[in-house]
């Protein structure tokens, strides 16, 4: 597996970032009590397999604190598709460029290791409204919504970018 690019700011995860990274995706409010589980799960086993496991996990660091975190890997079962399974920024910290910064990373990473489509999951809720924007801000664009995925009301919204 080629080397994870050099960012200034951001890198593998390490076991010290495990409480901060749990309390900012707590801080921004969006994840419900079994998310914050999976998460849990997601950042250990990420943790404990490192470059070789399916979940590769960044976090961005800014003075020193663990500001922004970053989970991808390759979607199973495909040749160069990848999922962005979760990217969260510290609510103190969000509108800095960090999200942006992360997800950038999370490209250069994916375009080492020959990906050539990236996909992306959130909710149609319009409290999320600002994290599609964010997206498409990227230039991921909306492929498909599943239509009360989540709960009735609450669409599941799949955006996809092309990497190459």
């Amino acid at each position: 597996m080629p080397d994870d690019p050099i960012i200034k700011g951001i890198r593998r995860v390490r076991p010290e970032d495990k409480a901060p990274v749990m309390a900012l995706l707590h801080a921004t409010g969006f994840f419900r009590p079994g998310e914050l589980v999976i998460a849990e799960e997601v950042f250990n086993e990420a943790l404990t397999k490192g470059p070789q496991g399916d979940y590769q996990s960044f976090v961005a660091v800014e003075d020193a604190q663990t500001v922004g975190w970053l989970c991808f890997g390759q979607t199973p079962c495909t040749l160069g598709t990848f999922d962005i399974y979760w990217v969260a920024v510290d609510p103190q910290y969000q509108g800095r460029g960090i999200g942006k910064a992360l997800m950038n990373y999370a490209h250069t990473c994916i375009q080492n290791r020959q990906g050539r489509l990236i996909v992306v999951e959130t909710s149609g809720n319009p409290r999320y409204i600002s994290t599609r924007r964010f997206y498409e801000s990227l230039g991921y664009i909306q492929e498909a919504c599943l239509k009360d995925f989540y709960a009735v009301g609450d669409d599941k919204i799949i955006y996809i970018y092309r990497s190459c």
